[in-house]
């Protein structure tokens, strides 16, 4: 697997005509910068409306994935997704002239041997993958959808279709890993039912449907007047049904390409999640909107731990900057309502303090017996002593000032705050301090948890004679 993010060397345009839509469409692929990941421009649209690859702008999931932002959609982007995770691409842009990816022949191989031929181009930003770190589970008993992505130091897939049909039976396919799925998977073809076809096209559906890019499995018996009929809507002089129960005779480019097509659409509906994935991933019965919801979930599980990776750490051990004895030479408060123990971190911009959560505090006493929970508003008092430390700081005279609150926004209580937890607070300055007045984002945390958060404005002024 590749360590660093790679783009396209060059530009290329393909063209074909939407499955569902039956319109023509070309869609070109260009170059894009690091970090920008899939992004497609529905340049047939005012002003070029750009729609992110994102699981969040999921909007239909019914006849393939379609997402939608900056109120322009694109649909069935599942295939040219899976190509862009097989390729081990990471940043594109493509532009489209229409509603739909192309159909193509049903599968990922053209874009896959499209982007093969341009080539791919090495970028110098390291590409950051998701790696499973426990079990994450999906089912839908009803439908019998079991889904999980494991611990792995690599990219596996295994697929389990089961349509309890006697033409497919219970199928399986597999990748071990990304390199195999040129060969393994890319040239597996979509497919439908032959009942599923009928009411496609009473609908007035797949305007855009070949028997050249989609299996047909006849799951019953077709008498020769349907078969007529069918192949007038599909422009051929005949069709039959071969012996194994596909339509007009069509030859499988693999035993199981129902399985394996189903494997190649959890990759494009997975790279949704929005960053390459290192892990094995499992399923069983899988469909566009369980991988969806599948993908939400990842895509959950990697923001909580990223929002716990941006929690600071500090060592409440160091030597602090200041102690409670000199932290009194500095603000007038005193106990019991000096609510900060002591300084870990001061500099021009920002300052990091602790209060001590014990048993002893007076608040306690009444809020509330037998249930003591630090108060919120005693939380942002705590804060904003912390801050006062900051302001205090750019005067020489510390002891002879006094710190008001002007303003308090945004004031958010997450997690409960109780006798024997160690609260640490950190004030950033918004804007440089001008005549005393100081605006901070703060934070306060409890281990690697953030327990409150406000944006405080105070202000310094002397002490009256």
């Amino acid at each position: 697997m590749n360590t660093k993010q790679r783009t396209l060397k060059s530009e290329f345009t393909l063209s074909g005509v939407g499955l569902h839509t039956g319109e023509a469409v070309n869609i070109t692929f260009k170059p894009a910068p690091e970090n920008h990941g899939f992004k497609f421009s529905r340049v047939d649209l005012p002003g070029n409306p750009v729609v992110d690859a994102d699981v969040d702008n999921v909007t239909d999931t019914s006849r393939g994935t379609t997402i939608t932002q900056n109120g322009a959609s694109v649909s069935t982007v599942e295939h040219v997704l899976a190509a862009l995770v097989g390729a081990e691409i990471d940043n594109v842009m493509m532009e489209l002239d229409g509603p739909e990816i192309p159909i193509m022949d049903g599968s990922s191989i053209e874009f896959i041997e499209a982007i093969e031929k341009v080539g791919c181009l090495e970028q110098g930003a390291d590409r950051e993958y998701y790696t499973i770190p426990s079990n994450i589970h999906y089912s839908e008993p009803e439908r019998r959808v079991e889904m999980v992505a494991m611990p792995l130091d690599d990219y596996r897939f295994t697929c389990m279709i089961d349509y309890n049909s006697p033409i497919l039976g219970s199928q399986h396919a597999a990748i071990t890993n990304l390199s195999e799925f040129k060969k393994e998977i890319a040239s597996c073809r979509t497919f439908c039912f032959l009942h599923e076809l009928e009411m496609l096209l009473d609908h007035n559906l797949i305007k855009g449907g070949d028997l050249n890019n989609a299996i047909v499995v006849v799951d019953k018996e077709v008498s020769r007047e349907e078969l007529d009929r069918l192949a007038k809507l599909f422009n051929k002089e005949d069709i039959d049904v071969a012996r194994e129960g596909i339509l007009n005779n069509i030859q499988l480019r693999h035993q199981n390409e129902p399985a394996r097509h189903k494997l190649l659409d959890m990759i494009g509906d997975l790279a949704l999640v929005g960053v390459p994935l290192k892990g094995h991933i499992m399923a069983a019965r899988p469909g566009h909107a369980a991988n969806v919801a599948f993908a939400k979930k990842i895509k959950a599980q990697i923001k909580k731990e990223r929002s716990k990776k941006t929690t600071p750490k500090y060592n409440l051990n160091a030597e602090p900057v200041y102690d409670t004895t000199q932290i009194m030479n500095i603000l007038p408060h005193r106990p019991p309502f000096l609510l900060v123990d002591k300084i870990l971190e001061l500099s021009k911009n920002h300052v990091v303090g602790v209060k001590n959560v014990t048993m002893n505090e007076p608040f306690f006493e009444g809020h509330f017996p037998g249930t003591p929970v630090m108060p919120g508003v005693l939380q942002i008092e705590a804060m904003a002593q912390t801050g006062g430390i900051l302001v205090l700081n750019t005067v020489d005279d510390p002891e002879n000032y006094l710190t008001y609150f002007l303003k308090i926004e945004q004031a958010r209580f997450k997690e409960k705050v109780l006798p024997g937890d160690t609260l640490v607070f950190r004030c950033d300055l918004i804007t440089p301090i001008r005549r005393g007045i100081a605006q901070m984002k703060c934070i306060g945390m409890v281990g690697d948890k953030v327990v409150v958060e406000a944006e405080l404005m105070a202000q310094i002024s002397k002490k009256p004679n």
